[in-house]
């Protein structure tokens, strides 16, 4: 049995060598063959550098350059497509997931036959914005997605050839169309290490895009927005329209001003929450339609054949 594993690098030259380290010495370890696999996804440090100096050193390394920084989930798209393993496992260099769990990993693929193995964080830190998002995300989809799921898994060759064949969306979430796909499934929990070294490249409005792509490739929930809103702005017309005859009727002056400004405040508020609603899954079509390439490879070294 060959187990690939796929690394997303970005800009990590400052832990790309201990990561290898503690990597090589856990495979080592196993009786299992392995190709380990480093994507780079335009690194503008010394990273390729680092990983083409892994590769010359140890056939088993082997390394995707991408022309630009295309993003996490290219990278693995990525990884995926040139991977030959039996069992393919995406995780990511900066030791917050722990080389370590692959051997259970393995273990869990071999004796259970599973065909996706997801592994869930469970710890004690874990952000409250990352529980809610799972929690909104389940509520509003009709796909159910593991809570704290992340970007360290496992497939089989199979769900492999599926995401290479069918899932290639330009706007996706991985994390969550492994789990839509359906097949043998479990879940093991690990851990999340802290970085040993340098800054997460998400920052706050990198993971909004991601919540809401992920939203948008699981659910239609929020273009229903429109029509609960249109029933709320009815709403609120016939309750001002009643109010406006009673006080006609009892000859009483009706102190308009304010109401209006705040019934119009609401209103355009709400109006341009759904168009940027609609908006945001119009951009994602127009994404679609344009069909340029999810990564473009650069450079490859230990490639046998380039796919």
């Amino acid at each position: 049995m060959i187990v690939s594993i796929v690394v997303s690098v970005y800009n990590e030259e400052n832990v790309l060598s201990l990561f290898y380290t503690e990597i090589i010495k856990v495979l080592n370890e196993n009786t299992f063959d392995y190709e380990l696999i480093f994507v780079n996804d335009g690194s503008i440090d010394n990273s390729k550098n680092i990983l083409n100096g892994f590769a010359s050193e140890n056939p088993k390394v082997k390394t995707l350059h991408l022309s630009i920084n295309f993003g996490h989930e290219s990278a693995m798209i990525a990884g995926i497509d040139y991977a030959t393993g039996n069992a393919i496992i995406c995780m990511d260099s900066d030791l917050q997931h722990p080389p370590t769990e692959i051997p259970k990993m393995i273990e869990c693929f071999q004796r259970q036959k599973m065909d996706i193995i997801n592994m869930v964080n469970t710890n004690t830190n874990k952000k409250v914005g990352s529980e809610f998002f799972y929690y909104f995300l389940n509520k509003i989809s009709s796909h159910k997605i593991t809570n704290n799921a992340s970007d360290f898994f496992l497939i089989s060759d199979r769900i492999a050839q599926i995401l290479r064949k069918d899932f290639r969306e330009r706007v996706r979430f991985l994390r969550g169309f492994i789990q839509i796909i359906g097949f043998n499934k479990t879940t093991l929990t690990f851990n999340v290490q802290k970085r040993r070294s340098g800054k997460s490249k998400y920052s706050f409005l990198k993971l909004l895009e991601l919540s809401f792509s992920a939203i948008a490739n699981l659910s239609k929930a929020p273009l229903k927005v429109g029509i609960y809103a249109g029933f709320f702005s009815a709403f609120l017309s016939l309750v001002l329209v009643v109010y406006s005859l009673v006080m006609k009727i009892i000859e009483k002056p009706i102190p308009g001003y304010t109401t209006i400004i705040i019934f119009l405040g609401i209103m355009f508020s709400i109006l341009f929450f759904i168009l940027g609603i609609i908006g945001e899954y119009i951009g994602f079509l127009f994404e679609e339609q344009k069909r340029r390439p999810i990564y473009i490879i650069e450079e490859v070294t230990n490639f046998k054949e380039n796919n």
